[in-house]
């Protein structure tokens, strides 16, 4: 799956990538019950990986998740975190930001819910919606927006350089896929309390928000913080690929699980 990746410095369109693609997984009832099997897998390693981290509490993990309304962020973190300690996991979704924080740098507000080591922290929206609804809207020039890319490269790296592994996932839907999900909310008496006129009036902006995220995503896709453009029309396939990338970012921190209390003799330990 490593074609999602998006390589650093390349020039972007989005329209190269098909959100509707499902990998080597057919587009039916038998290549979603083959990813099902897939995904349990995954699911086994960073149940198995986070009580490692947790109980180590020298590294952390930073997942980043953006994308147009309806695109499954919220779907995406009940699925790929479903079987992960609630003590060691924080998701954390950035509204408008209050006149305190607007007194503030705009990282200053991100930067107080970074995960602290032993954690993994989900950012549904992110410090990215700094560079991307604020420049569709015209609330900054591109100038700034420029110039918070650079601010944005310097701040993931520094939290790398701390012990923080960081992995941000565009997810991609296309917009007839999103009309049909907001369409489907509106007849969801379930579902209703999700639905905001104003995702209707942002939708009218889609190929601004698409010359967004690709400006976004070319500058600020590092090696040491990459960004992954995730299929997101199928939910199946989209919890799959961001699930294994979760795993395999987990494996590559070679957590270890920490040695017993070297003052306790465990072999003649007796409880009474």
């Amino acid at each position: 799956m490593k074609q999602y990746r998006v390589k650093t410095g390349c020039k972007l369109s989005l329209k190269q990538h098909d959100p509707d693609d499902t990998g080597d997984f057919k587009k039916n009832d038998d290549g979603k019950a083959s990813a099902k099997a897939e995904m349990d897998k995954y699911s086994a390693t960073i149940t198995q990986l986070q009580e490692r981290l947790y109980a180590n509490s020298d590294r952390a993990l930073l997942i980043v998740l953006q994308g147009m309304d309806t695109s499954g962020k919220d779907g995406t973190i009940r699925s790929v975190m479903s079987g992960v300690n609630p003590q060691g996991c924080k998701v954390v979704s950035f509204k408008a930001p209050s006149s305190q924080e607007l007194a503030h740098d705009f990282l200053w507000r991100v930067h107080r819910e970074v995960p602290a080591k032993g954690q993994i922290g989900v950012f549904n929206r992110s410090h990215y919606e700094d560079v991307l609804i604020t420049r569709v809207h015209g609330w900054v020039s591109d100038e700034v927006v420029k110039r918070r890319f650079g601010q944005i490269n310097e701040f993931e790296e520094l939290l790398m350089e701390n012990g923080t592994t960081i992995l941000k996932f565009f997810l991609h839907i296309s917009k007839d896929e999103q009309k049909e999900r907001l369409e489907a909310r509106i007849r969801d008496p379930e579902k209703r309390w999700k639905f905001n006129e104003g995702d209707l009036e942002e939708r009218k902006l889609w190929n601004s928000y698409m010359d967004a995220f690709e400006d976004m995503m070319a500058a600020t896709s590092t090696a040491h913080a990459p960004w992954y453009i995730v299929p997101a029309n199928r939910k199946w396939y989209r919890n799959l690929v961001v699930a294994s990338y979760v795993a395999q970012a987990m494996e590559d921190m070679e957590l270890k699980t920490p040695p017993a209390p070297p003052e306790v003799n465990f072999d003649t330990l007796k409880i009474v």
